[in-house]
């Protein structure tokens, strides 16, 4: 059974469940793009926040890369899944090799989507939001950089994810709000009837309008 029509209808719930939930004073709504723009845009909507990117890149095992063994941060924060390191015998030379080689790809989306490392979340509280989580590396790469940035509360907001994930980043954060945490998990996108993967200029068009407002 599929939970979600897109990925837009996925952020209606999440947006309205935290509004019963918190005080959205002095917060930030931050989007992990790609996939977590659009979820993101309809939270940012519902709290009346502002929106913006923080860049994450998940850090594949080689020859497997849709199996996340980490990711970074455009602020330079690297998070290891050692469970899946150690199990995999993957060397830090190959772990090394795959940093460098996102961190470009990292450098070159922060330019396309003209995002530079000034999000200003000092003192304030900040909503992170994905279309879910898997492994949870991308999101607890992401709580520890905006920690090292000094920011407020921090709270994190997906539509759906493995029990076991939720576990882990809701010991890093203030409150996670996850509407479903199927058992078995399968994949993010076997929730979605639309997984489509968003373009560049779809990344950016929420967001700038956000910005307009």
């Amino acid at each position: 059974m599929r939970l979600f029509k897109n990925r837009r209808e996925a952020g209606q719930l999440p947006g309205e469940y935290i509004k019963s939930h918190i005080e959205p004073n002095n917060h930030i709504t931050l989007a992990l793009p790609r996939s977590g723009v659009p979820v993101a845009h309809k939270v940012a909507r519902i709290l009346k926040t502002p929106l913006d990117l923080f860049m994450v890149r998940k850090l594949g095992v080689p020859g497997h890369e849709e199996l996340a063994m980490g990711a970074i941060t455009s602020g330079g924060v690297r998070v290891l899944n050692q469970d899946i390191v150690q199990a995999l015998d993957i060397s830090p030379a190959q772990i090394e090799k795959a940093a460098k080689f996102e961190q470009k790809r990292l450098a070159k989306r922060k330019s396309h989507y003209g995002v530079e490392d000034r999000i200003m979340v000092k003192d304030k509280s900040v909503i992170v939001v994905d279309d879910g989580l898997a492994t949870g590396a991308s999101m607890a790469a992401s709580i520890a950089a905006l920690k090292k940035m000094h920011s407020g509360k921090l709270y994190v907001a997906v539509p759906v994810g493995p029990p076991e994930s939720v576990e882990q980043i809701e010991k890093e954060v203030e409150e996670v709000f996850c509407l479903h945490t199927p058992d078995p998990f399968n994949s993010v996108g076997y929730w979605y009837h639309d997984f489509t993967q968003l373009t560049d200029e779809q990344v950016r068009n929420p967001v700038q309008s956000m910005h307009e407002d």
